[in-house]
């Protein structure tokens, strides 16, 4: 009964070292940046972005409801060094150009671009990126956590921004950052 025990304890330990990877995530990269003072950060749960004007159709308030928060890590250049920059920016890349990250859109010139990718299936979306960088402005990474999201329904969620339902004055701070992109 001593060797079940110890050997079912054995096998445990052994799968949960293994389950554990040393690989980089952007959950790991977005931790670890709380506490640095050369990023401006902004976690937001989307109940905050209503604005109280907000006349949402069912079928909009149910987009959002699927939108539970909005992570924000930017990396604004003015202060910063161009090396520290580059090798920030190209570690982002390197972690959102992992193969779970499936791509959406690319766009952008030689000094400045986004790139919005997600984590999910194509019609139940559980993450979506978004990651925009400047050569002379920053970077920054805009990370959607939800259930099920789907790209049809961002679109009409985009919609509602146009018409002022939702308040996307909290995050005015880290849009300074790219205006003109």
């Amino acid at each position: 009964m001593t060797l079940i025990k110890y050997f079912t304890a054995l096998i445990i330990a052994a799968l949960t070292l293994l389950s554990c990877s040393d690989g980089k995530s952007l959950q790991r990269y977005l931790v670890d940046k709380q506490e640095d003072d050369r990023y401006v950060k902004l976690d937001l749960a989307t109940s905050l972005l209503q604005s109280d004007e907000a006349d949402f159709t069912q079928e909009q308030q149910d987009i959002l409801n699927s939108i539970k928060k909005v992570n924000v890590v930017a990396y604004p250049l003015k202060g910063g060094s161009a090396e520290e920059y580059e090798s920030e920016k190209e570690l982002l890349k390197e972690i959102i150009g992992q193969e779970k990250y499936k791509t959406l859109m690319k766009m952008g010139s030689n000094n400045s671009g986004a790139t919005l990718k997600y984590l999910g299936e194509e019609d139940a979306i559980d993450e979506v990126i978004v990651f925009a960088s400047d050569n002379e402005k920053g970077f920054a990474v805009f990370r959607l956590l939800g259930d099920d999201m789907q790209p049809g329904q961002m679109i009409k969620l985009m919609n509602s921004i146009d018409k002022g339902d939702l308040d996307v004055s909290k995050l005015s701070g880290i849009g300074e950052l790219f205006q003109d992109m």
